[in-house]
């Protein structure tokens, strides 16, 4: 009885697990890079363009062909090895990364500024990026559970991969807004070229394991594709849970417009900016942190509720923040009720999606949630320039509001959810 409960109880039983710490060592690798990228690609467009609209195009450069990739994606990490799909994944982001410091050394930017459009090589590149970031979810996401001995250590990994993949998005804008401002954009992606490389050294380290065994007879390519969205609309409490997170992440999000409040707003310059972009992910990492050690189980689906609605009410306090340490602390406050609504929909996944089907419906959680980061930024960017800056970013939090509203009134599944053993196993 004793035995059969310990990895349930104990907080580091996921992490004893060497596949599993190399696998979050190198997506600790591959997160702080991104970040650093992503901070320096904006903080470079915008010095360019000096438009809000130029931030959003960013997302939607990166979401069009992740959305365009993701269904078939998810039909691959159910055909191929998983970890092959990875490798091959962060291959092609490390020449990504290589192609966005050519631009920036002073040969790359010779040979653009001779052309009045600038920014469209580095859009271009954000766009290979995203076929290479929409292949790779569906295989990480359903590669982590082939790691574990047993379902019993499932909750404790996907808490301490969500709390390794925050503290990594903590540090990852703090060290690219200290590198823009110390060492310049090209030694940045430099930096974050390195950071790809030692991720990608980590993967191959990692055990390559076979597919699950499938249930079933092996479906067409049309039916293997949509088998995922057949999956996640016929089961309402999935559903509601990424529909939520759909149009809170799509409103409430003001990180795209981060650089506009940096530079015109606070007035606190790159070494600003990489504070701000940190502040949502250390309330996460905390957060994530506290949910270690004391799970969400009773009430979960009534604490999600009320997390992704403080997302919306700070978001509108953020925007109305003219103090930078208040507004640090609004955007700590972001991330702490984020990460609950990213371990609830996590756990979710997890627990009700069958192992041999993990790539297809993790292809559909990245249209719904991965791709709405990107999609959310462009929304954020074009109502920038249409209502302006603070008023956009107010008309998100309240949209986030009326949806929370909307979803507790009709998802009953949602709000009576428990996530005990019991009621799970039941």
């Amino acid at each position: 009885m004793s035995s059969a409960s310990s990895p349930r109880q104990d907080s580091y039983a996921a992490l004893r697990i060497p596949d599993f710490r190399r696998l979050i060592s190198a997506r600790v690798f591959l997160t702080i890079a991104l970040r650093v990228q992503g901070l320096v690609i904006s903080w470079q467009i915008f010095k360019l363009t000096n438009d809000p609209l130029a931030l959003g195009l960013i997302g939607l450069a990166e979401a069009i062909p992740s959305i365009g990739v993701s269904l078939y994606a998810g039909h691959v990490a159910d055909s191929v090895r998983r970890k092959n799909i990875i490798v091959a994944g962060v291959a092609a982001l490390l020449l990504c990364a290589a192609a966005l410091w050519l631009f920036a050394s002073p040969i790359g930017v010779g040979l653009l500024a001779k052309d009045s459009l600038y920014t469209l090589p580095l859009y271009g590149v954000i766009f290979v990026s995203g076929i290479a970031r929409g292949f790779m979810g569906p295989a990480l996401f359903s590669f982590m559970p082939q790691l574990l001995p047993s379902r019993e250590q499932l909750g404790n990994a996907v808490t301490w991969n969500s709390t390794t993949y925050q503290a990594a998005s903590v540090l990852g804008p703090a060290i690219g807004g200290y590198l823009i401002a110390h060492l310049g954009v090209a030694n940045s992606y430099t930096v974050s070229t390195g950071l790809l490389a030692l991720a990608l050294l980590q993967f191959v380290q990692i055990a390559s394991r076979p597919l699950p065994p499938l249930e079933g007879e092996r479906l067409g390519l049309k039916d293997s594709v949509l088998s995922g969205l057949h999956f996640i609309f016929n089961n309402q409490l999935v559903l509601a849970a990424l529909s939520l997170d759909l149009f809170a992440v799509l409103f409430g999000g003001a990180v795209a417009l981060l650089p506009v409040f940096a530079v015109d707003i606070l007035e606190v310059g790159a070494a600003g900016l990489g504070h701000l972009e940190s502040a949502p992910a250390v309330g996460s990492v905390l957060m994530a942190v506290f949910l270690t050690y004391f799970p969400l189980r009773r009430h979960a689906g009534r604490k999600l509720l009320w997390a992704v609605a403080g997302f919306g009410l700070v978001t509108i306090l953020f925007a109305w923040s003219s103090n930078f340490w208040l507004s640090l602390l609004l955007l700590f406050m972001t991330g702490v009720f984020d990460s609950v609504s990213v371990i609830v929909r996590s756990t979710l996944l997890h627990t009700f999606t069958p192992e041999y089907m993990k790539g297809r419906v993790s292809a559909v959680n990245n249209i719904f949630i991965g791709s709405s980061n990107e999609i959310g930024a462009f929304e954020s960017g074009a109502a920038a320039r249409m209502l302006g800056v603070v008023p956009s970013v107010v008309f998100g939090g309240a949209m986030t509001m009326l949806v929370v509203g909307i979803t507790a009134w009709r998802a009953d599944k949602l709000r009576q959810l428990d996530l005990t053993p019991e009621t799970i196993k039941a």
